[in-house]
């Protein structure tokens, strides 16, 4: 899933963090909701004619022609899945920006509540797949929000338009093969089959052919369904997948260096360059890079992962961003806006939609210029 899951998710760095809190653009591929209008299908000859090829290709795999019927039936092109898949680089967030979402006081909060209420059910999966609670719901918390943003666009209709109209129709029209296959097996029905635009499903965010190969039924019904509000077989599933790539219990991912040498028990990243905190790396670095290779990813997973434990937050500090502020700065700014009365959003130091409106309308409201930019002068203003 490696390479793939990294073109599918870089969107939250793919996420893998479905929306910024403070309203701006999801880390990750974010899951797009169904109703928004671009989402709703349109008419467009082409793409019906590429769908009447695609059954028939799909019935040359051996997927039966009722399955094909079904599926397709009410499938439709979605313009959105296509502006989407082409404008995946503004979605590209700093380091910086991308570990204080990923590593939220709320996300960590919530994902503590999470090990708490599925403490029997995880302690099973430690048990038979050797892999961390923390770990497994660092995944799901940065995959959908523990569950809250699982997507909901129709996955046939997702994949089929970015195999006709996409940058990668091979490996789309591959997906959306393995997307009838799990309908064959009755695992779910076409119209639960939702996901995200880029076509990844449930909790934890399965790309179809990935199901396929590492899905489990944990909950022993016969189906492995990783759409339901019961998360048991997605987080077996994540955890099956983990432990399949070589996951070492006990070991660690990595560690932040601060003020000592590498260990030399593993090699050294800079994320941030000289400006952030840099780490020495391990084992199951590489192995959560297998369920996404994206650097950003596998650092917030595990730093994630390692608040859930109780550990402490990362010691080095990233220098001020542009407007001269600081994450401590973009906080504080947050916090004043929201008392002040305009909505900036959750105080993550990310600097979103959300709060860049808060700041047109505070300026607007106090008789300023409106730049709607962040500013030393706007915090002290705030203060």
């Amino acid at each position: 899933m490696n390479y793939s899951r990294r073109y599918l998710l870089a969107g939250l760095s793919a996420l893998s963090l479905a929306a910024c809190q403070s309203g701006g653009a999801g880390a990750v591929a974010a899951p797009t909701r169904a109703a928004g209008s671009s989402m709703r299908a349109v008419p467009n000859a082409g793409f019906d004619a590429w769908v009447e090829g695609a059954k028939a290709r799909a019935r040359a795999q051996g997927i039966s022609a009722s399955i094909v019927t079904r599926a397709f039936r009410g499938v439709g092109f979605l313009p959105g899945v296509v502006e989407r898949d082409r404008n995946q680089a503004e979605f590209v967030r700093s380091f910086e920006d991308y570990l204080a979402i990923a590593a939220s006081d709320a996300r960590i909060d919530k994902g503590r509540a999470m090990l708490r209420k599925h403490a029997s059910l995880l302690k099973q999966l430690e048990a038979k797949y050797g892999v961390e609670k923390e770990v497994i719901v660092a995944v799901w918390g940065l995959e959908s929000r523990y569950g809250e943003r699982r997507g909901d666009v129709p996955v046939i209709s997702a994949l089929s338009t970015l195999a006709y109209d996409g940058r990668r129709g091979r490996f789309f029209e591959g997906q959306l093969m393995a997307a009838l296959k799990i309908l064959e097996r009755g695992d779910v029905s076409a119209d639960r089959m939702t996901g995200s635009w880029a076509g990844a499903m449930g909790h934890t965010q399965f790309i179809p052919t990935s199901y396929l190969a590492y899905a489990v039924d944990f909950r022993g019904d016969g189906k492995r369904d990783i759409w339901s509000d019961d998360p048991t077989d997605a987080l077996a599933s994540t955890a099956a997948y983990l432990s399949r790539s070589g996951w070492k219990r006990g070991q660690r991912w990595g560690d932040e260096i601060t003020g000592r040498a590498p260990s030399g028990r593993g090699r050294v990243v800079k994320p941030a360059g000289d400006s952030g905190p840099v780490f020495e790396v391990y084992h199951n670095y590489s192995v959560i890079g297998r369920y996404n290779n994206a650097q950003k990813y596998i650092i917030g997973v595990g730093h994630l992962s390692d608040r859930l434990a109780g550990r402490p937050a990362l010691r080095a500090t990233f220098g001020p961003d542009e407007h001269g502020l600081t994450l401590a700065d973009r906080k504080a700014l947050q916090r004043g806006l929201t008392r002040a009365g305009f909505d900036a959003g959750e105080a993550d130091g990310v600097l979103g939609k959300k709060t860049f409106a808060a700041i047109e309308a505070f300026q607007r409201a106090r008789g300023l210029a409106v730049t709607g930019t962040p500013s030393k002068a706007l915090l002290a203003m705030l203060r």
